[in-house]
């Protein structure tokens, strides 16, 4: 007869395979070195020396690149406390769209003093009172290291703007940052709203086209679409638009039904009846004003026959999200259905054109006059991966625009400010009394 003991306390709750950890050793020990490991990948590919990291992820897909938000989110970091240190590296990314690799290494750094502190006998509480004081000093002295005159600056000057860009975009293209930076201030100035602060970093666009080089690369007052356009007509200026979420075609029943046909007589009339009625509406569409009609789905044959027939250029955009950047684009009301639109549902473009672009064909759609509500970089590079590396810089590029116009005071830099903070912060050490010290950050 075999002897069974049964669960008591923490094992009694939680269910069979589970491990339970406490204590230095096997909990906070443990945790704080796999928060290191992660800090040491990422601290390399810090500022515009750092190496670039060569990721696969699951997919077989490579990255090359030194962006450390691209890098562990590739990762799939699976141990919890190192998923903390991610998630702050995700919430940096999304806050202030750049400094996510910054977050990581000073983590790790920290967690490394506060381990050696541990091991002399201090508290994790008693360490996080010191950090957090620290913390609160800090952000003190920042407010004293601010530039003078730095608050007054003008977002819609080409040169400030430029010369603040600069640093974040050298970051990703050392040695590259000065014509990218001119195509993001470009971008960015003729987007800025009346008041900054509603500035919209989804508002300017990258388009990415194999071939060619950066020196290649141009700014375009409106959207490139990938793709051809639908049909024949390939160019139009100064058109009306009307746009159709549910695609150009005859609308289906919502019951099935059967027609009988007994003669030849009979099926040619309701063939025709199908074909006056998509006429009828593609006619409406065209005495409406409208020149060019973009469709979010599925473009019949037969209304295409009649698009052509009444000279509509007819442009497909599959998805959803483009299609509703279009139509902040061109000012433009998404129809649910093929119907005749009201004159408020149309917008205006300037031209809509199909071009080639290294060996692509994109549909380029300008709105050069009034309020332009997004604008698109266009880059060129030899390969993909070359290509998302300038993508991530003009994403950082953008981002530090949109925090100039949230907030334009600087600090000094090239680490003149973190010495100071530094030199500051072990002097406020010299003066606390009690265990929550602060040498750990030094």
């Amino acid at each position: 007869m075999g002897f069974s003991m049964q669960p008591y306390g923490i094992q009694s709750m939680l269910k069979e395979g589970h491990k339970h950890l406490s204590g230095l050793d096997e909990a906070v020990l443990k945790n704080i070195e796999a928060c290191k490991q992660l800090s040491a990948i990422t601290r390399t590919s810090l500022g515009p020396e750092g190496m670039n990291k060569m990721v696969i992820n699951h997919l077989d897909k490579l990255f090359v690149t030194n962006d450390a938000s691209t890098i562990v989110n590739e990762l799939e970091i699976q141990h919890p406390a190192a998923k903390i240190l991610v998630l702050a590296g995700k919430a940096q990314q999304e806050e202030i769209g750049d400094g996510a690799n910054l977050t990581i290494s000073f983590s790790g750094e920290l967690l490394q003093n506060a381990e050696e502190l541990i091991r002399m006998g201090l508290h994790p509480s008693e360490i996080i009172s010191g950090y957090t004081k620290a913390s609160s000093k800090a952000s003190e002295v920042l407010e004293e290291l601010v530039e003078k005159g730095s608050e007054n600056m003008d977002v819609r000057n080409k040169e400030q703007v430029v010369t603040r860009m600069k640093a974040a975009v050298a970051s990703k293209q050392h040695g590259q940052e000065d014509i990218l930076c001119s195509l993001i201030a470009d971008a960015c100035i003729q987007v800025c709203p009346k008041n900054p602060a509603n500035f919209d970093v989804d508002n300017v666009r990258v388009a990415k086209l194999v071939g060619g080089g950066l020196h290649n690369c141009t700014i375009v007052r409106g959207m490139v679409l990938k793709g051809d356009a639908v049909g024949s007509i390939k160019h139009v200026e100064k058109a009306k638009v009307a746009v159709f979420a549910s695609g150009v075609d005859t609308s289906a029943t919502e019951t099935k039904g059967t027609v009988l046909i007994h003669s030849a007589e009979q099926l040619e009339n309701y063939a025709k009846t199908e074909e006056a009625k998509v006429e009828e509406l593609i006619k409406a569409v065209a005495d409406s004003g409208a020149k060019v009609i973009a469709s979010g789905g599925a473009v019949g044959e037969m209304a295409l026959h009649f698009c052509e027939r009444y000279k509509l250029m007819v442009l497909k955009i599959s998805s959803k999200f483009e299609l509703r950047r279009f139509c902040r684009t061109t000012g433009t009301s998404a129809l649910l259905k093929l119907s005749q639109p009201k004159p408020d549902d149309l917008g205006f473009i300037d031209s809509v054109s199909v071009e080639e672009i290294g060996g692509s064909r994109v549909t380029v759609v300008r709105s050069e006059e009034g309020g332009n509500r997004v604008a698109t970089v266009v880059l060129r590079g030899s390969t993909d991966s070359i290509l998302d590396d300038l993508e991530r810089a003009v994403d950082d590029g953008v981002n530090t625009y949109k925090a100039m116009c949230k907030d334009s005071r600087i600090v000094p830099g090239a680490a003149a400010t973190e010495i100071e903070l530094a030199r500051r912060l072990k002097e406020f050490s010299f003066k606390e009394t009690g265990w929550s010290i602060i040498f750990p950050l030094l």
